[in-house]
């Protein structure tokens, strides 16, 4: 991978595509090794991301936020809090953008606001409640509430999906773009919406997302599109599925976990996938799923699966998939298949933490 590497865009900071992906590979290994010089790698990443900023995007996987939390993290770890909370305050001053009611900015994981309120979780997360503080979250996550009222209402839906949401005056349902990624993050316990707005306003519109989907348990790319075709972690059930699980964490009703079941047999049918290995739209992002249900129901069927659709991708160039445009990438290429595919897999027994978090 360092090998690769050397012909990377030296201007891709991106956690997607870029070099925060690489620095997030380095610390997962951290974790599993607790070899501090991995940690050490991680930081090397971290300070090149850190000084190519362009201010363009603020989401955590394809903007400035997702380096500036990694680095919060990686410079907490090593016990350099000055330049931690240098990170967390930078990150925060990106917020002007996502709160104001002027800005065409979108709401969606890739690109939006859900993508910025990831970042701000995720540093809690690691670092600790508090690390960044709930009114900033809370603005966050009333923007986007507010977005979606503003949506369902200009398009006559406030009964049926009182939170709607649009890319490019497209309403699509997966997790990358769609509805799906948007309400995972507010059912997030850490973003700490109040049950009421939960129960009248999320609940009823992932319901209406529900009824979308396909006879065969998939979902479409967008609310127009009536073509089944996508079985990916963008557009399709293996992205939708972990809204439901969530969904069934939540709520408590079993309608959600019947869905999410059904959501896996789709992708164990036709999850492997000829356009590459990565997790965007390949078959290790695709197994994260079985990974998750495991931990849910606790069945070794979907643990077995899981497997199965690691030793794919561990079979590297061996199926004649597509080279993507950036193949030692986290969500595109074989960065996160190898290392992070396999540790996640061990943790489901171990600790039982999440596998999309």
């Amino acid at each position: 991978m360092e090998e690769g590497l050397k012909t990377a865009d030296p201007h891709d900071c991106s956690a997607y595509t870029g070099w925060t992906g690489i620095a997030l590979l380095y610390l997962q290994l951290y974790r599993v090794t607790c070899d501090q010089n991995y940690l050490l790698r991680s930081l090397d990443y971290v300070k090149r991301t850190l000084r190519n900023l362009n201010g363009r995007r603020v989401t955590f996987l394809c903007g400035d936020a997702g380096p500036l939390a990694v680095g919060a993290v990686v410079y907490h770890k090593l016990k350099s809090d000055g330049e931690s909370q240098e990170c967390i305050t930078k990150l925060l001053q990106l917020q002007r953008t996502i709160v104001c009611r002027d800005s065409d900015l979108p709401d969606e994981l890739l690109f939006g606001r859900a993508g910025y309120l990831y970042a701000l979780l995720y540093v809690n997360t690691e670092m600790g409640p508090g690390a960044v503080c709930e009114s900033a979250i809370k603005e966050v996550v009333d923007a986007i509430i507010e977005s979606g009222k503003t949506l369902s209402k200009e398009e006559r839906k406030a009964e049926r999906c009182p939170l709607l949401y649009q890319w490019h005056r497209k309403q699509y349902v997966g997790a990358a773009h769609g509805m799906a990624g948007i309400y995972y993050m507010l059912m997030q316990p850490a973003a700490k919406v109040d049950q009421e707005t939960l129960t009248e306003m999320v609940k009823p519109s992932i319901d209406y997302m529900r009824h979308k989907r396909f006879r065969s348990g998939n979902y479409p790319s967008s609310l127009s599109n009536e073509t089944d075709r996508l079985v990916h972690w963008c557009h399709g059930a293996p992205g939708v599925i972990h809204t439901l699980m969530q969904a069934y964490k939540v709520f408590k009703e079993e309608k959600y976990l019947r869905d999410a079941v059904e959501c896996s047999d789709v992708i164990w049918q036709r999850g492997l996938l000829r356009k590459g290995y990565g997790i965007c739209h390949g078959t290790a992002g695709n197994g994260y799923s079985f990974l998750s249900l495991y931990r849910l129901t606790q069945d070794k069927k979907y643990l077995y699966r899981a497997c199965k659709f690691a030793e794919w991708c561990l079979e590297y160039g061996a199926h004649g998939c597509r080279i993507p445009d950036r193949p030692y990438s986290l969500f595109e290429g074989e960065c996160e298949e190898g290392a992070g595919f396999q540790h996640r897999r061990a943790r489901v027994w171990s600790s039982g933490l999440s596998t999309w978090r």
